[in-house]
């Protein structure tokens, strides 16, 4: 068979709810990988955050992180250049005043691995840390001084929707936004046109994969134009409606070992389920 490239998203997809990697989908991507397949990660995470699933799926393919403001090569650097596509810093401090007059939660503001925060110990930072000590926290306004890669804001529940609409009416030409799902509720900013689809169609031209053998699985809105591009674009179970309406099938959970579900299926792999 000729190789696909299988681009997975991680939290809610791949993951469980508890953050791993089952059994039985270990087993599905280690079996594509060893017949000459491209596992691929894809997430809207920072490389802190997912190295440890790339390392445990023994990956050597070039990954996209950040939504599409990352795209790299963590084993071989030398051999797919690196790309790194930030926002604005003047732009970014704007959006950070902003939610500062609006007293969101938390912000924390993310410059490739190097993370600021704004408070410590709130909201959903703990969650993100990763055992990494923010490279400073406090007035991020005056510690911003580099372009970001991102920004994630933490809003209190009834100004999630109106803070969107406020940065959509004031940045929508330069900045990208997706909302997180529970627990957290988290608006991320990125620079405008970026999305996971861009990311990966610089893997697929760099293995000359056609794009009709390239799968993809997701869950939430920043998966929307990485399954459109799919030729095989494949929505988990939990996915939001939006997704599954514009997804070509619809697979099991993640906490049902959904990617496996449909890659032993496509492939007729060995059941992994008692791995």
């Amino acid at each position: 068979m000729k190789p696909y490239l299988i681009a997975v998203d991680l939290d809610g997809t791949l993951l469980t709810d508890d953050k791993v990697i089952s059994k039985r989908n270990h087993s599905a991507l280690t079996q594509l990988k060893e017949l000459g397949h491209k596992i691929v990660i894809a997430t809207g995470r920072p490389y802190r955050a997912s190295s440890q699933y790339y390392q445990e799926l023994f990956l050597d393919s070039p990954m996209v992180n950040f939504n599409g403001a990352f795209i790299h090569h963590p084993v071989a650097p030398a051999l797919f250049p690196t790309i790194h596509s930030p926002l604005d810093k003047e732009t970014a401090k704007t959006i950070i005043e902003t939610c500062e007059a609006l007293q969101v939660k938390n912000m924390m503001v993310e410059v490739m691995d190097d993370y600021y925060l704004r408070h410590l110990n709130r909201g959903f930072a703990e969650a993100f840390t990763v055992n990494q000590a923010p490279s400073d926290s406090g007035n991020l306004h005056q510690l911003i001084k580099r372009d970001p890669t991102s920004i994630l804001i933490q809003p209190e529940d009834h100004q999630h929707q109106s803070i969107k609409q406020l940065l959509k009416d004031a940045h929508a030409e330069v900045i990208e936004q997706r909302s997180w799902g529970a627990p957290w509720h988290v608006i991320e900013i990125i620079k405008a046109g970026l999305h996971k689809a861009v990311g990966l169609k610089e893997i697929v031209k760099y293995y000359n994969i056609p794009q009709e053998r390239v799968i993809a699985f997701g869950d939430e809105d920043n998966d929307l134009e990485m399954l459109e591009y799919a030729g095989h674009g494949i929505a988990m179970g939990n996915a939001i409606d939006e997704l599954k309406n514009v997804a070509n099938e619809t697979t099991d959970t993640n906490e049902k070992d959904g990617i496996a579900v449909y890659l032993e299926d496509y492939f007729s792999l060995k059941n992994g389920r008692d791995v």
